[in-house]
């Protein structure tokens, strides 16, 4: 976010004496510019201006040498009249110089309070400050000796307003549509904006001399992206003789780290500076590292760029580079990335004393997709993606150049290159009416005209009445179509003329069926003591063998990103396990081990020989083949739900040792989610299905046999590699299967019986490799088809036992039955024949008889 020092903008518009950052951010937010933060004043305290009337150097055991001073700081002299004593242990100074002085009391960027302290034998009554104890710069070892800066003032002066350290700087937040607010030009304009103060524009007048006869340059950019070229302006500028590896000015310094950037040399901190207060980015080239032409192109398969940051990068073939061409070089040497970030190799250095100073316009999309490829958000590209004034590039350079002249002694060429490809602005036809149409508040032709006029737009007649034609001003890219004008009429005129008017709700509208059924169903789990989460959509490939899955399963199949969020995480997820179980991985890494969490949530399918969306050009609307094309590319997309336990299920306490999740807690939650849509699902055992243990794994499917998902324990190897609890179980269903499972018709009431209900326990030993489930649908067909008719209330399995008592190879099972009628109470011959016709279809089915 850009940060506006007050002294600075006042240069450009007319700033009143004593206005505050506060009152600047509320001038700004009139016109749409947020503040996201107000910076005090770097310095607080007693910082004066002192004279060295003596130093005395005294060597230390150590081998350091310190000087003990003492320095005349004016009216904050000691009682009598006399210096200070205060040890200093830089050496670039002497008697006589004057300096900065921070007295105790003082508090320096970190914060670091100043305090008289005994050291070094001596009291040391304050401290001598260096650039960097002030945040002027990164000179630690070398104090600020002011005449050296180019400054006078008398021994007691305030070194804050000296130094600007007294001012309290404003930081605000650019929507990406207002790329010309990342300048003071542009801050300094929309301040003239909001109350009517005189603007200067920095940017005029543009220089109108001849170009030629310089650096030669070619755009030659043989792969556009949607037809726009990368690169449409290129201004160059030789310097010779500068100084250029040496220090900026004192005010440069101050106005630079005030906005939030590091002071490196003359020639960095000259580009930085322009580029702060115009909003055009620049880069200073060592000119006896190039070799003509400079060509900007693409870059090709297999190139790679060592950049500023000392980063070895990897080239796309869509990335716009800055290229030059070194005698006997078999190919173009590369020299940066266009609008993003400059080259090692042309480095402005130590020996470098002429320089190509360079201001160039790049395409917004190019330079965008390239800083976010490499993930290099410079302030160049901030700028460039956002729109950059392509009229701007002459005069940066023409101001580079004078002050590099002024401040390092350089000597520019005559000759001078601007390879100027640019068009005009387009024009846009507004109807004189549309803004009060649109936004509800009377504005006059008049007051339409003149806002338009007042934000730089050109307002002509149209051919038809009551219309104009409107040619936008160079540095607003973003003003395009009508409703671009109709919304900076109402932000001149004041977003607080629009009255606020609650709109009419309409008649009928509410939550669709399958909202409501997903807000049951997570209701129902919440209310079963399950904690529903969120999580990005995004994944790893690595992720598919973490879960377990076999080279040709097809959730391996997956979409991948062309521009991800996270480079390590390019996928869309095919499973909705893959992104909860990492929430349940971090919540366990974190201490909270006892989990039960769901999520409601999509995954992406894509087919196998899948075409791929095609990509469509902008500005123009898709034809209906292309919309065809796209809807076809686009993946399936089921609503799953899946949920994760670990650890305990029942806390252990006072009234025992609790009781640790397990598969069929698994089972139970997703059996949950039917009973919730009115499904009753079919629980069959699944051999082998990843990511759960192959003899503790339950396929789920309706009465006819539809797959709805698969619950119960994960693989151990899954386990340990999520770094998650033993035994740790889930399930994951398919809502979109269950949503066309459920039921259509509403819902009946039933009538509550009064009568008592009659408890009958029945145990059955079966086979061992027995389901359980299957055998509990025998007991549940055998109860309802009993001569007592359709009494079964509920049925419930509450043992399972294997060993010597039920033999080798066999299991008992045990099921509570709760019978009641609606109109009479159930006879003891009536229950007798249930629990007779529960073992008859347990026996025919199953072979099953009772457990003596």
């Amino acid at each position: 976010m850009p940060r506006i020092p007050l002294t600075w903008l006042a240069e450009h518009v007319d700033l009143p004496a004593g206005t505050t950052a506060e009152q600047l951010a509320a001038d700004l937010v009139r016109v749409g510019l947020e503040e996201e933060a107000v910076h005090p004043a770097a310095v607080t305290g007693p910082l004066v201006i002192g004279q060295v009337v003596e130093r005395t150097p005294e060597p230390q055991k150590n081998g350091k040498t310190i000087n003990w001073c003492r320095v005349d700081v004016g009216a904050h002299n000691e009682e009598d009249g006399s210096p200070r004593g205060i040890v200093c242990g830089a050496h670039n100074f002497d008697v006589g110089d004057r300096v900065v002085v921070a007295l105790p009391g003082a508090v320096l960027p970190g914060p670091f309070p100043i305090a008289a302290r005994k050291t070094y034998g001596h009291v040391s009554d304050g401290m001598i400050c260096s650039a960097r104890e002030l945040g002027l710069g990164e000179d630690h070892d070398g104090i600020i000796v002011i005449s050296r800066l180019g400054l006078d003032a008398e021994p007691g002066t305030d070194a804050r307003e000296l130094l600007g350290l007294g001012e309290e700087v404003l930081e605000i937040n650019v929507t990406p549509d207002r790329g010309y607010c990342f300048s003071m030009r542009g801050v300094a304009r929309e301040y003239s904006h909001s109350t009517g103060a005189t603007f200067r524009d920095p940017g005029l007048p543009v220089p109108d001399a001849p170009a030629g006869g310089g650096f030669a340059v070619e755009l030659d950019d043989d792969a556009p992206i949607d037809g726009v070229p990368g690169a449409d302006r290129f201004v160059a500028q030789v310097v010779r003789g500068v100084a250029a590896a040496g220090p900026s000015p004192a005010w440069m310094q101050r106005r630079l780290t005030q906005a939030g950037m590091r002071p490196i040399s003359l020639a960095v901190d000259v580009t930085n500076y322009v580029m702060l207060d115009l909003g055009q980015p620049l880069h200073a080239y060592d000119l006896a590292q190039l070799a003509a032409p400079v060509v900007v192109r693409r870059a090709r398969d297999g190139e790679r760029l060592r950049t500023l940051d000392g980063q070895d990068r990897v080239l796309s073939t869509e990335d716009l580079l800055v290229t030059d061409s070194p005698a006997g070089a078999r190919a173009s040497r590369i020299l940066g990335m266009a609008g993003v970030m400059g080259g090692a190799e042309s480095e402005v250095g130590e020996a470098t004393t002429d320089l190509l100073v360079e201001a160039a316009h790049f395409d917004a999309i190019s330079v965008a997709r390239t800083a976010r490829r490499h993930k290099l958000p410079s302030e160049a590209a901030k700028r460039f993606e956002r729109g950059v004034d392509p009229r701007l590039a002459r005069v940066a350079v023409a101001r580079v150049v004078e002050l590099l002249v002024e401040h390092g002694g350089g000597t520019p060429d005559a000759g001078l290159t601007d390879v100027d490809r640019t068009g005009e602005p387009p024009v846009v036809e507004l109807a004189l009416d549309l803004p009060s149409r649109l936004v509800g508040v009377e504005y006059t032709p008049e007051q339409v005209r003149e806002t338009l006029a007042e934000i730089g737009c050109e307002v002509t007649d149209a051919d038809v009445p009551e219309r104009v034609r409107v040619r936008v001003p160079s540095w607003r890219p973003d003003l395009a179509v009508p409703v671009d004008l109709v919304e900076e009429v109402a932000r001149l005129r004041g977003y607080a003329e629009i009255p606020s008017v609650l709109p009419v709700a309409p008649v009928g509208r509410g939550l669709t069926d399958g909202q409501r059924a997903r807000r049951a169903v997570a209701g129902a789990l919440v209310g079963a003591s399950w904690v529903e989460t969120l999580s990005y959509p995004f994944v790893a490939p690595e992720q598919h063998d973490v879960l377990g899955l076999p080279a040709d399963d097809d959730r391996r199949r997956a979409v991948r990103l062309v521009n991800p969020l996270d480079d390590s995480q390019p996928e869309m997820r095919t499973s909705l396990l893959a992104t909860l179980l990492d929430t349940a991985r971090r919540n366990v890494s974190r201490g909270t081990t006892d989990l039960a969490v769901f999520e409601i949530g999509l995954v992406t399918r894509p087919v196998a020989g899948a075409h791929p969306a095609p990509r469509l050009p902008g500005g123009v609307r898709p034809s209906d083949e292309d919309l065809a094309a796209l809807r076809t590319a686009v993946p399936a997309q089921p609503r799953r739900l899946a949920g994760v336990l670990t650890g305990h299920r029942d806390p252990a306490g006072w009234w025992g040792p609790g009781r640790r999740a397990d598969h069929s807690d698994a089972i139970a939650g997703a059996l949950l989610v039917a009973r919730t849509l009115g499904v009753e699902l079919v629980v069959r055992q699944d051999a082998d299905h990843a990511p759960w243990h192959p003899g503790r794994c339950a396929r789920l499917e309706t009465a006819d046999g539809a797959l709805v998902g698969h619950a119960g324990e994960l693989h151990p190897k899954v386990v340990a590699a999520l770094d998650l609890p033993v035994r740790a179980a889930a399930f994951e269903v398919d809502l979109d299967v269950l949503l066309a499972a459920a039921p259509t018709e509403p819902v009946q009431v039933v009538e509550i019986s009064t009568f008592p209900v009659a408890k009958e326990d029945v145990a059955l030993v079966v086979d061992a490799d027995v389901p359980a489930g299957d055998v509990q649908a025998a007991v549940r067909a055998g109860a309802v088809s009993s001569p007592a008719g359709d009494v079964l209330e509920e049925l419930r399995l509450f043992d399972v036992y294997t060993g010597p008592q039920v033999g080798d190879g066999k299991k008992s099972l045990a099921f509570s039955l709760r019978l009641r009628a609606a109109d009479r109470t159930l006879t003891a011959e009536e229950t007798a024949a249930v629990r007779e016709a529960v073992v008859a279809e347990a026996d025919r089915r199953f072979g099953a008889h009772l457990r003596a």
